[in-house]
């Protein structure tokens, strides 16, 4: 069976790179249970300055796995607090990584896709991307992510895309500060690849590793108790009437009646 998780160094860039686009890179347990790991191996391995998150197909990312959406109406209130946990680690993972990570979004980036995708240092998306936090029109809570939205974007702007749940284009995100560059989608490979280049010869590893850690220090006391609140929030909603009703309308593939 192919990895869902592609991970390869070279110029001292580690790729991580989503391997499942025969399901649009949604997001299950073993997915997030691979990224994670690999963030940690770009971690530990001396060689490795920059790391680039991609990925295969024409979808970043387009959130949570119908199959497992599905399972998710029968978890205890135990088995979402381990699930909601586990993402967050991914997230907690990336955000506090000591090497810079620099996302490349050539596709849509949706829900837990579109978190995953903002939690990056750097984030290049070509002009055709959507993102969108689209939680709510499912039932779900943005729980985790709102944590991280909020510091970035500030309580106006969050609560416009959190409680729309619209999309928005790859010019708009640029616009709300929640991505750093707009590049066309013939180019965005050599770019990215540049960048990195660029910051792994020019920089000092130390230097980078600390000045992050700094400005994620401006935060860490507030977030740490955001996001524990959040990963029970979480849990309750999945155990609520709206939850199961959005779930099972969306599988049927029939239009819920809020």
């Amino acid at each position: 069976m192919e990895s869902l998780v592609i991970y390869q160094v070279e110029q001292r860039i580690a790729e991580i790179t989503i391997n499942r686009p025969d399901k649009r890179n949604a997001l299950n347990p073993t997915l997030v249970a691979e990224l994670t790991a690999a963030f940690l191996s770009a971690q530990s391995d001396e060689n490795v300055k920059i790391v680039v998150l991609k990925a295969n197909g024409d979808v970043f990312s387009a959130g949570a796995d119908l199959n497992y959406m599905q399972q998710l109406q029968h978890f205890s209130y135990e088995e979402n607090i381990q699930d909601s946990t586990t993402l967050k680690e991914l997230f907690e993972t990336i955000r506090t990584l000591s090497k810079v990570v620099v996302a490349q979004v050539e596709g849509h980036a949706i829900a837990g896709g579109c978190g995953l995708a903002t939690i990056c240092d750097i984030i290049f998306a070509v002009p055709e991307a959507k993102f969108g936090y689209t939680e709510v029109k499912l039932g779900f809570v943005p729980a985790i992510v709102s944590c991280y939205l909020v510091q970035k974007t500030g309580e106006t702007l969050a609560k416009k895309l959190l409680l729309s749940g619209d999309l928005f284009t790859a010019e708009e995100a640029l616009k709300y500060n929640l991505i750093t560059y707009v590049t066309k989608s013939e180019e965005i490979n050599q770019i990215v690849r540049e960048f990195a280049v660029n910051l792994s010869d020019n920089t000092s590893g130390n230097s980078l590793a600390l000045t992050k850690q700094l400005i994620n220090q401006t935060s860490n006391t507030w977030l740490d108790s955001c996001l524990n609140n959040a990963i029970k929030v979480n849990a309750k909603t999945r155990e609520s009437d709206d939850f199961k009703k959005g779930i099972s309308s969306f599988l049927a593939k029939e239009k819920i009646k809020w």
